[in-house]
């Protein structure tokens, strides 16, 4: 298990910036995105229907690059989360995630005993395939691994301070979309049920030590997100911002000159 530089600097009150990846399952894209200067990439699984396949490619491929991969599991299940670990992803990032039960779930099923019951594979593509002490490899792997609740609706607010507690998660991270179709105000980001749970979730991560995360859209809501105290945040997602730059290009050709 490599270091991780994301974790540390999280861990350390200070803030980590990257982006997400749906679309483009290149070998290409993560050294693109570490060229641009993100700083991790999470690849999704959650509403791509990409496989473990196409997912141990990907960590493969940003394995060479100087990016931290992480990637974002459909569920907070077992083997959905242990696989990708396998595969070299630096840490995951579980949706959905409602009680401090499944929390110490995911803390389970992605930690090596005596922290979890991550089941034992040395040597594999986690370890660059090369074979060491596994009492070493396991307690590396405990400390470098970084992992992620996404708090998306609000039954997770409601438990966000519980939840938070939970040794072992690094990040909380607001489903923004989710909540608010969660809250019965889709898309509301201004409603103040939305704003007061957002504080409600930023107070839970202030009282407990957690990184707060979210995505952001744009530069300026970016900025807002780490001005109100968000420390882990993903610039948009790879097909979304293509769109946007080509659209922006496109039309400006198109303008007489």
């Amino acid at each position: 298990m490599r270091p991780n530089p994301v974790k540390r600097a999280l861990h350390e009150g200070g803030v980590a910036l990257g982006t997400m990846v749906f679309e483009f399952g290149t070998p290409g894209i993560a050294r693109i995105v570490a060229g641009a200067g993100a700083e991790f990439v999470v690849f999704d699984q959650e509403h791509t229907g990409w496989g473990i396949d196409t997912v141990r490619t990907l960590l493969a491929t940003a394995r060479a690059a100087d990016v931290v991969p992480l990637v974002r599991v459909p569920a907070a299940e077992y083997h959905l989360i242990a696989r990708p670990l396998d595969a070299g992803a630096s840490g995951v990032m579980v949706p959905m995630v409602e009680t401090a039960e499944q929390a110490r779930s995911i803390v389970r099923a992605a930690k090596y005993p005596p922290l979890g019951g991550r089941g034992a594979a040395f040597g594999i593509a986690h370890d660059d395939y090369e074979a060491g002490d596994a009492v070493t490899a396991m307690d590396r792997a405990n400390r470098e691994t970084l992992l992620i609740a996404q708090i998306e609706t609000e039954r997770g607010i409601r438990n966000v301070d519980e939840i938070a507690a939970v040794e072992g998660i690094d990040v909380l991270w607001i489903g923004h979309n989710d909540l608010t179709n969660s809250m019965g105000i889709p898309g509301q980001f201004d409603h103040p049920d939305y704003l007061r749970a957002v504080d409600r979730f930023l107070g839970a991560c202030r009282g407990r030590g957690k990184a707060p995360g979210i995505m952001a859209t744009g530069v300026d809501e970016a900025r807002g997100r780490l001005g109100r105290g968000f420390r882990c945040v993903a610039y948009w997602g790879d097909l979304w911002i293509y769109a946007r730059a080509l659209r922006e290009g496109l039309a400006a050709i198109r303008e007489p000159p």
